[in-house]
């Protein structure tokens, strides 16, 4: 068990590229992560990394062999699946990330019921809405807004979501409602959502010629989405958000819509996970049961924001 515990050590320092963050990852502390890396290389007679005070690289012998080790933590990954299966007592740590949005309004709710149901699986959530690596931030599943660029990984679509333009009333009462998606660009202060290799954004509205990418402008971005809901409730600009986000907020009164003669293109949720020979269990269980959970929560916003279907 040491051993693979050593090849486990080494494949998250590979592909993070940092022995305390891979140390932090493990739940275990730079110091052991070291030591495992040392036995490792003791054991092989070779040297993955090199290593200075600041900063740390694979060597030749290491890209070599971190393809192999990968292989051998899938096939135990695997094995220990096909066991769940057999026992029909699913267990483990599953990671999963998702939006911040979704993540704290559709799935954290959710994940106290489905420990409930499986008491032997751990959840480890985490929430961004930058992109994910699934296979280098170790993750199991990753739900995710819009259309992955991976097409290594495997997808399940959940549902399309409404999205909408909405403003604080203030907003509305000091501006205006947008008259159409060039009144929108030339006029209006829309808060986006950026982040570090994002591109350059453009909503994208259903109008009477067909749908229309409107590049847009204003004077904060983040690449917190929530950030820019408070923004918006607290009347400097318009933003742009699913449906399931905004429903209470409008229904509140805190938000409005706004331009609702040219909505936005709906955005598909899906979830991601990646090709393996057999799928985990666990995994299987999390989605099908958030899945359910999720198209439920999805249907019924409308409802909650009290508008016309």
């Amino acid at each position: 068990m040491a051993y693979l515990d050593n090849i486990r050590t080494f494949v998250r320092v590979f592909e993070l590229g940092n022995m305390s963050a891979a140390a932090r990852d493990l739940r275990i502390s730079a110091a052991v992560a070291s030591a495992r890396i040392s036995q490792l290389e003791d054991h092989l007679g070779i040297r993955l990394f090199q290593r200075t005070t600041r900063i740390l690289n694979a060597t030749e012998q290491g890209n070599i062999f971190y393809p192999g080790a990968r292989k051998i933590l899938d096939a135990v990954d695997e094995a220990e699946a096909d066991v769940n299966e057999v026992t029909l007592i699913p267990r483990g740590i599953l990671h999963i990330s998702a939006p911040l949005g979704a993540g704290s309004r559709l799935i954290a709710p959710e994940i106290p019921d489905f420990h409930a149901q499986y008491p032997m699986i751990k959840l480890r959530l985490r929430l961004s809405d930058r992109k994910v690596d699934l296979a280098m931030e170790g993750l199991d599943v990753a739900f995710y807004l819009g259309i992955p660029e991976d097409s290594s990984l495997r997808i399940r679509k959940i549902a399309d979501c409404p999205r909408l333009l909405c403003a604080s009333p203030s907003y509305v009462e000091k501006r205006g409602d947008p008259s159409n998606s060039e009144n929108l660009r030339t006029e209006h202060a829309c808060l986006n959502l950026r982040y570090p290799g994002a591109p350059e954004f453009q909503w994208p509205l259903q109008t009477a010629d067909g749908v229309k990418r409107i590049e847009i402008s204003g004077p904060f971005e983040c690449d917190d989405g929530d950030v820019l809901t408070d923004w918006a409730i607290a009347g400097h600009g318009i933003i742009m958000k699913p449906l399931f986000e905004v429903a209470q907020y409008i229904r509140e009164g805190k938000l409005v819509q706004v331009l609702a003669h040219e909505p936005p293109v709906p955005i598909q949720m899906a979830c991601l996970y990646t090709h393996r020979r057999k799928q985990d269990p666990k995994t299987r269980l999390f989605i099908d049961f958030m899945i359910e959970r999720m198209t439920v929560a999805i249907s019924d916003a409308r409802q909650v924001a009290q508008l016309p279907r």
